[in-house]
């Protein structure tokens, strides 16, 4: 009875310990907001306030970037969730801010070479420094491109990647697709492996190196095909309803205000019904942008899922599209928009801007 319970005792604790060391650790400021510290769900301090500069993640899943100056001496590395410091000097940045994590991996540059690799949670090397780029991992696959040459481009002589294959990568480094053609609108994670050639309008298909098909939904397809065949056909108020968000925001002519759908809906059916079937119409002057969620506007807690631990849209899994439709006069042109979230019960509407006609 007593190995009986010291064992129940042991798998508890370890158990206890997994959990703590896997749930994520919360970003929090000094007094004066210029360091970063972290702090666990309890608020019990895990890291005090000392990274600065290019450490941006407000959550702490598995792996950051992080930046911090010691003796005047700035110092950058990759840290673990177990204190492990490694990749010094190697942060992959972009856009002046450091990789974010992604499914526990992240990315790293070599600072000789410049090439590409990947860390995984536990701060080991996945994937080698040997590709020109990398892109986040996604349902566990990654695109590279490998064998480009650098190069000034632009007016500001800006160096970057020209030239070079892409393939699509698993995060142990094995080649799936040897001639992957990337595109930003896929979705990884509706990839089917079939040994037919699927037969669907929303996907595209490409042979992997196993002589399987691989495909994936095409966000812009699958929008456009759900619109043509399901939205505007016999579109209805019930049905809008199904299709819209649960509260929409929309621009008034001196704000933006947010309403509740049926109480939106209720009060402009007959305007957002007849800029829908615009489109239906040869002649209509009308494009389909795909985007990410906007971080400014839409920051209150229901929103928290679409977005990553770096406050990033994530949109690879939750992108918006957004109907704009042009309308010229003898003067200017204006353009309304009707912005679309992909949710995981479907595409709804979200936010509205009308040019030509007035919301209430």
């Amino acid at each position: 009875m007593r190995y009986f319970t010291l064992s129940l005792f042991l798998v508890f604790t370890y158990c206890n310990l997994f959990a703590q060391q896997s749930d994520p650790w919360y970003a929090f400021y000094n007094q004066d907001s210029t360091l970063i510290g972290f702090k666990d769900g309890l608020s019990h301090v895990k890291i005090k306030p000392k990274f600065e500069g290019v450490t941006r993640a407000n959550r702490f899943d598995d792996i950051l970037a992080a930046t911090e100056k010691n003796n005047g001496q700035w110092n950058s590395f990759y840290l673990t969730k177990s204190g492990r410091k490694i990749g010094h000097d190697s942060l992959h940045i972009i856009d002046n801010g450091a990789d974010c994590e992604s499914e526990g991996f992240i990315r790293f540059r070599d600072p000789q070479t410049y090439l590409t690799g990947l860390f995984n949670r536990n701060g080991d090397i996945v994937i080698p420094a040997m590709y020109s780029g990398l892109t986040r991992v996604h349902n566990g696959l990654l695109v590279a491109l490998k064998g480009a040459t650098k190069k000034r481009v632009g007016i500001d002589s800006l160096i970057t990647w020209v030239g070079g294959e892409e393939i699509l990568l698993d995060t142990s480094n094995n080649v799936i697709i040897a001639d992957f053609k990337y595109q930003p609108t896929l979705n990884f994670f509706s990839l089917q492996k079939t040994k037919e050639l699927l037969d669907d309008p929303a996907r595209i298909s490409f042979v992997g190196n196993d002589g399987l098909h691989y495909s994936f939904i095409n966000f812009q397809k699958e929008f456009e095909n759900w619109l043509k065949t399901d939205l505007l056909v016999d579109l209805t108020k019930s049905k809008l309803l199904t299709a819209t968000y649960p509260k929409v925001t929309w621009e008034t002519s001196i704000a933006w205000e947010t309403s509740d759908k049926i109480v939106f809906i209720e009060h402009n059916f007959d305007l957002i019904k007849n800029k829908l079937m615009e489109i239906t119409n040869s002649d209509t002057d009308y494009f389909i942008s795909a985007d990410g969620l906007n971080p400014f506007m839409f920051d209150t807690p229901e929103f928290q899922k679409y977005f990553n631990n770096c406050g990033e849209s994530k949109d690879w899994q939750y992108p918006t599209m957004s109907i704009i439709i042009s309308h010229k006069n003898k003067k200017d042109m204006v353009q309304d928009h009707l912005e679309f979230l992909r949710t995981d019960e479907g595409y709804q509407l979200l936010c509205v801007t009308i040019r030509k006609g007035q919301l209430k």
